[in-house]
């Protein structure tokens, strides 16, 4: 009987970790429109009455937003974690020093916007 050998696992590629973001990021966003960036760009003396077309397409979807948000965040930051330790390939993005300070950024960021959307309803 003969046996297929198995496909050994490929290095990691740091590639989720920035989508995951990515993905947070937009709903950190999402969430925040209806209340906080309003509030935050006023503050700052900024027009804020093109947020009101994401808010009302946002607002019913708050909840679900907002899980979806933290969840992708939380992974995200654990994928963030896990490649300090990981060997990446030449060239990966895990491998780039800025990819790695720019999700981290995200990963900050998209903590901040979720918190201000569910804070400031």
């Amino acid at each position: 009987m003969n046996v297929a050998p198995r496909p050994s696992r490929s290095k990691p590629r740091g590639t989720g970790a920035v989508v995951l973001t990515a993905g947070g990021l937009l709903a950190g966003f999402a969430a925040a429109a209806c209340c906080a960036l309003p509030l935050l760009l006023g503050a700052l003396g900024l027009g804020s009455a093109w947020l009101f077309g994401v808010a009302a397409v946002a607002a019913p979807h708050r909840t679900g937003i907002l899980i979806v948000g933290g969840a992708a965040l939380a992974l995200a930051a654990v994928l963030w974690w896990r490649q300090r330790t990981a060997v990446c390939e030449p060239g990966a993005w895990c491998a780039k020093p800025g990819v790695r300070v720019l999700t981290l950024i995200g990963l900050v960021i998209g903590a901040a916007l979720l918190v201000a959307g569910y804070v400031y309803v």
